[in-house]
Parts: C-alpha cells; sequence; structure tokens
C-alpha cells in the first residue's frame, strides 16, 4: 500500500507540474494580447515586461493552480481506468478507499500552496505591477515634459516648464492651463514643483508650489495665490489604453481587505464594500477548490473508462468551467446584489462537495454509471427513433 500511495502521488505531481506550466504559458499568453496596448504605450523594455509578467503570476496562480491540481487527480485516475489498472488492483483487494490518502494529500498539499498565494503573494504581485506601472509612467511623463515646450498631448490641458528634471522629477516655472470646464478657464504659474504617483487611486501627479491660480469666467479673471496645489492627471489622459483606476479589492493585500470596509469609500459606495466582503471569501474558497474538485475527478474518471486522455482532458476542463461558472455567478451576486457569501458562495460549493462524496462512493461501490453506457444507449434510442421516422415516411409514401 505504500508503494501505491507514493507512485500515485509521483504521477500527481508530474501531470501537476505539466498541466500548471501549460496552463499558465497559455494565460499569460493571453494577458500579453490584452496588455498589448499598455506595453507599446510605455514602451516597455524586455526586463520590464518580464517582471511586469512576475507580479501578475500570483494573481493568475489563484486561479490555475485548482484546476492544475484537479487535472492531475482526473487524469491519473482516468489513465488507470482505460489501462484496466483499477480493475486489476480491485481484484487484489484494494478498493477506491484504500487508494484515498494520496489525492488527499496531494491536493491538500496543492490547498496550503494555493493559500498562502492568496494570502499573501496576490496582494503582493497586484501591488508590485500597479507600481511599476506608474513608477515607469511617471519616468516617461518626465521624458515627455521637454523643457522649454508647450506639451499640448494632453486633451484639454497645457504644460509647460522653463526647466525639467527628469532624474529627481523637479520643474522650474512651470505653466498649466486647463480647459476641461467649458464655463471657466485656469491658468496656474508656479515658480516650481514636483512630478508625483498617487499609487492608491493610480494617476499621476503635478505638485506645485508658491504659485498663483488666474481663474477667467464670464469676461472676469480673479486670483488667488496658494502653497501647494495638485493637478491631478490620470494615465489614459497621457498614455492611451492605460488606466489602473483607483485600487481595486483584488488588488489588496489581506491585511488591507480585513480593514477596507471600514474605509470611507466602503461606507459611501455598497458596491465597493461588497466586492470587498466577496474578495475576503474568494481568497479562501479558491485554495478549498483543489480539495473539492479532487473529490469529482475521481469518480467521473472512473466513469470515462475507455476514453481517450485527450478526450479526458476536455471532460475536466468542462467540469472545472462548470464549477467556476456557478462560483463566478455568485461572486456576482454578492457584488452587486448584495446576497450573504454563505448563500452565493459556500452553499453551491456545500453541493458540489456533497455530489463528489456521493459520486465517490458509488464509485467505491462499483455502481457510479459508465459514461460510454449513457453514450451507447444515447445512439441506440437515436438510431430507432430515426428508424421510426423512416418507417412513417414510407408507410405515408405508400398510402399516397
Amino acid at each position: 500500500m505504500n508503494l501505491l500511495q507514493r507512485r500515485l502521488f509521483a504521477e500527481f505531481s508530474k501531470v501537476f507540474i505539466l498541466s500548471l506550466a501549460i496552463l499558465l504559458l497559455f494565460i499569460l499568453m493571453g494577458q500579453a494580447m490584452r496588455l498589448r496596448d499598455m506595453l507599446l504605450g510605455l514602451e516597455l523594455g524586455l526586463v520590464d515586461t518580464l517582471r511586469l509578467f512576475l507580479y501578475l503570476t500570483p494573481s493568475l496562480l489563484q486561479y490555475v493552480l485548482p484546476v492544475a491540481c484537479m487535472l492531475a487527480v482526473f487524469l491519473t485516475f482516468l489513465r488507470m481506468s482505460s489501462d484496466r489498472e483499477l480493475i486489476a488492483l480491485k481484484a487484489g483487494g484494494v478498493s477506491l478507499y484504500q487508494m484515498l490518502p494520496a489525492p488527499l494529500l496531494f491536493s491538500g498539499l496543492c490547498t496550503l500552496l494555493s493559500l498562502w498565494i492568496t494570502m499573501f503573494w496576490v496582494g503582493w504581485g497586484a501591488g508590485h505591477f500597479r507600481t511599476e506601472v506608474l513608477d515607469i509612467a511617471s519616468s516617461r511623463a518626465r521624458v515627455v515634459l521637454r523643457p522649454g515646450v508647450f506639451n499640448q498631448d494632453i486633451p484639454n490641458k497645457v504644460f509647460f516648464a522653463r526647466r525639467v528634471d527628469p532624474e529627481r522629477g523637479t520643474l522650474a516655472q512651470v505653466l498649466v492651463e486647463d480647459k476641461s470646464r467649458p464655463d471657466m478657464r485656469l491658468t496656474i504659474l508656479a515658480p516650481q514643483g514636483n512630478l508625483g504617483v498617487d499609487y492608491t487611486l493610480g494617476e499621476l501627479l503635478f505638485l506645485l508650489k508658491d504659485g498663483r491660480i488666474y481663474t477667467e469666467r464670464d469676461n472676469t479673471v480673479t486670483t488667488i495665490g496658494f502653497e501647494e496645489y495638485v493637478v491631478r492627471l490620470k494615465l489614459s489622459e497621457m498614455f492611451k489604453s492605460l488606466d489602473l483606476g483607483p485600487l481595486k479589492p483584488g488588488e489588496m493585500t489581506w491585511e488591507q481587505l480585513m480593514t477596507a470596509d471600514q474605509s470611507e469609500l466602503a461606507k459611501t459606495d455598497n458596491w465597493f464594500a461588497g466586492k470587498v466582503v466577496v474578495e475576503r471569501h474568494s481568497r479562501i474558497i479558491f485554495p478549498l477548490a483543489c480539495l473539492l474538485l479532487s473529490f469529482i475527478a475521481i469518480p467521473v474518471a472512473v466513469s470515462l473508462e475507455g476514453v481517450r486522455r485527450q478526450s479526458g482532458m476536455v471532460m475536466g476542463l468542462v467540469i472545472f468551467l462548470l464549477y467556476y461558472a456557478v462560483l463566478s455567478g455568485g461572486m456576482n451576486m454578492g457584488k452587486y446584489n448584495g446576497v450573504n457569501p454563505l448563500y452565493c458562495i459556500w452553499a453551491p460549493n456545500l453541493v458540489f462537495l456533497l455530489l463528489g462524496l456521493e459520486a465517490f462512493h458509488l464509485a467505491a461501490q462499483e455502481r457510479m454509471p459508465h459514461a460510454l453506457e449513457w453514450l451507447r444507449r444515447f445512439r441506440q434510442a437515436k438510431k430507432r427513433r430515426n428508424r421510426k421516422e423512416n418507417g412513417n415516411n414510407v408507410t405515408d409514401g405508400g398510402a399516397a
């Protein structure tokens, strides 16, 4: 039995590593296409691009790890079922219950790994991704603002600085003209300023000091002096197809999630508060999906005896997509409709768990319906229906 558990665990590990690498590669390629405009707009080099994808990896692993764990268990038992190894083991007195320690240990380790990633690394990666993009955008903005040149690339705004230090981000003799409001025009003059970044809101900042604001409205001009004035720019105003926006719950660390519902934004925005609550539950439910999907994978693999591995892998992905569709629907209900996560997230998972346990019990008792038998019966019923329809057509033709 110890030899069997070791062989099962070793095969799980090999299939898991291969599945994880392939799935992560495909998803990263999809992310590259989605972020293509942003990467081109910032003119990133190879090192910066690889660093950004490294920061994206923990968020992707949150979704990839459960399906990789399920595929490892599913494909291993499917191969054993197709090669008649399960029949040989059962003939030797080994039941599915005696094979259970290896998949339980493996999926438990995957759960702990996934929980470690969701608790500590998802927020770390998302935060560093945001910081890296904003820092790169800020450095590009310093290059765009050439000294002694009126910059009119930003809609409804004109920027001018007599001197620009790209290294430190300091500005001297700054002029900013703001025409974003149709009923008024602002002209801001300041002897000095700095380029900064608001990492929480995802905006570039022009920090102007000891200047004056000239407001032109209805042919009248008013002047206001200031010690410090901030001009905020969204990234999309300076770089097309680039807008990070405010910090989202999916980008927060676990500590930030635990305190986010006490913030002013959560108190005034019910949608944001709902997203925070759902995100906290999802950081736990996705790791537990490794255990849940493994229980479902074993009886399904047993019922697919004789199915080719390629078809079996497709079936495994279909199972995960079905589970993910139900889970996503529940998460959306919690985010936007205010439904309690106990009902919209945990209840569907409990149903899946009970179905998986019942299916495993049936498979262990050799009472699990065989998928190919279902397909054979469906084809036979279809043939009988076609013959009956053809017979009716012949009878109607003879009567005519």
